[in-house]
């Protein structure tokens, strides 16, 4: 599961940016793993709550992602990750002028359920049913 935390200022991003964000970020994953895995969770911050350096800062995205699913397998696919998502975010982000910091951790899979159930591992027969059907299957946890 990636979860997403976007902590940004309140007027930022319309309810149709949070859609279009939260559905770009899901295409990012979409492709590897089931599309319900991913999270995206907005928080608009009040100017007087947002501080960088002890200082306000009226224009300052900070992302924070979970990751858990999958992890990062080398230090290429690290940087190739944080590029592509620049990329992905620039129109809401950087193109609007704010600044912006993320981070992503990294958790163990074996600490992860879904509804109570462990999901299926990568590549699996079951992790791909779960993909075909966007949802945890029965069948996988009778």
């Amino acid at each position: 599961m990636p979860l997403w935390k976007i902590y940004h200022p309140v007027d930022a991003f319309t309810a149709d940016d949070k859609q279009a964000i939260a559905r770009a970020l899901t295409a990012v994953y979409g492709r590897v793993m089931p599309k319900f895995y991913v999270g995206v969770v907005f928080q608009a911050v009040e100017a007087d709550n947002f501080y960088i350096g002890g200082e306000p800062h009226p224009r300052f995205v900070r992302i924070w992602v979970d990751h858990i699913a999958r992890s990062f397998a080398s230090d290429d696919r690290k940087t190739r990750f944080f590029e592509h998502i620049n990329t992905v975010l620039a129109p809401w982000i950087a193109d609007r002028g704010y600044d912006w910091e993320m981070h992503v951790d990294e958790t163990p899979f074996e600490l992860w359920t879904i509804q109570g159930y462990f999901p299926p591992r990568e590549g699996t027969e079951d992790e791909k049913r779960w993909m075909a059907e966007n949802r945890a299957s029965p069948r996988t946890h009778p």
